[in-house]
């Protein structure tokens, strides 16, 4: 009983959820006696007819540590859906699927948390789990459900279900300090290409005063919660969304260069230009971003991207302005301040 309680500990002692994920799979290798071949979370990733598998976490037996797909790996390096069809038959029936093949027992367990359903836990073991292995894995995949729900309702904004601000400084941080990935293949799979950079947009709604003021904050609320969910259909699954408040929105993301960066904007921009907000008709964000720097603060990169939202407002609106195209045509200077200038 003290083993397990100590494990359930350490499962809750982190609030980074790669953490997590990698706790959990080391706690079961851990508490399921033989220990199994392998644990792993395979977490469902991808748009609708275009669902991939990512490895969030697996420990095979004699491994150190766990082992993962890269953050920056692009969706169409990951297998499909269907070429695990038992994975896919226990996340879609949300149900325990056993797999019994020769010497070794796959045992695939849903896994999901109050908003969503993320994935499948996957046990290969040398006998089929008893019923007392499946409910201790229950149960801890019920407190891992509970402390999911914990994460989101500290680290989400609670209109949008995007990131909120306080989660901002580590995520930027810890997407800094990432070294680019190697050429090459983890475990059979392929990785992004070399050397990505990491960017910083600021996205604003155009007029989104006027919105509230004409048709009341519940359809101004409505536009939010309409916005959050085109820049999830806009952009990739581990770039980071956030909602800064009002109608600010952030995103941190990788990608090749500046043109890249400037098409997954324009493609946000176009979306939004062409969707009809119910009542409201149609409206336009502006958005700036910029590339992070070594050494860079999250202050000083906001500071940048907002200068070229700025910009963008006072020049149209509606556009997507580089900060760094914007200095090198001497359109902003790379120190200068913005003045108190109402452009809303």
């Amino acid at each position: 009983m003290a083993e397990l309680v100590d494990h359930l500990a350490e499962l809750t002692g982190f609030r980074d959820r790669e953490l997590l994920d990698v706790t959990l799979v080391g706690v079961l290798r851990d508490l399921l006696q033989p220990s199994p071949a392998s644990v792993a979370i395979y977490r469902s990733v991808g748009e609708p007819g275009n669902e991939r598998w990512l490895t969030r976490a697996r420990q095979r037996a004699g491994d150190m540590a766990a082992s993962a797909d890269p953050s920056w790996v692009e969706v169409d390096q990951l297998p499909v859906h269907a070429a695990y069809p038992s994975r896919l038959e226990a996340f879609r029936r949300q149900a325990i699927v056993t797999v019994a093949g020769g010497e070794v027992h796959s045992t695939l367990f849903p896994v999901s948390t109050d908003r969503e359903s993320l994935g499948v836990l996957e046990i290969e073991s040398a006998a089929a789990l008893d019923e007392r292995d499946r409910r201790m894995v229950l149960s801890i995949l019920r407190i891992y459900h509970n402390f999911q729900g914990l994460l989101d309702y500290s680290e989400r904004d609670t209109l949008t279900g995007l990131l909120n601000r306080k989660t901002f400084d580590e995520s930027f941080l810890k997407i800094a300090a990432e070294p680019p990935p190697a050429a090459g293949s983890q475990d059979g799979r392929r990785v992004a290409p070399s050397n990505p950079r990491s960017w910083l947009g600021v996205i604003d709604i155009d007029h989104f005063k006027q919105v509230n003021d004409r048709f009341g904050h519940l359809i101004g609320d409505e536009v939010l919660l309409l916005l959050s969910r085109l820049m999830r259909a806009s952009f990739r699954f581990h770039d980071r969304l956030y909602r800064f408040g009002g109608e600010e929105f952030v995103v941190l993301m990788r990608c090749a260069g500046p043109e890249a960066a400037m098409l997954a904007f324009e493609r946000l921009r176009r979306n939004v230009e062409q969707f009809a907000f119910p009542q409201v008709g149609r409206i336009s964000v502006s958005i700036g971003f910029t590339g992070l720097r070594a050494g860079d603060t999250p202050n000083a990169a906001f500071e940048r991207a907002d200068r070229a939202v700025y910009y963008a407002k006072s020049h149209g609106r509606n556009q997507v302005a580089h900060h760094a195209d914007l200095v090198a045509r001497g359109e902003l200077d790379d120190e200068a301040k913005v003045g108190d200038v109402e452009l809303f």
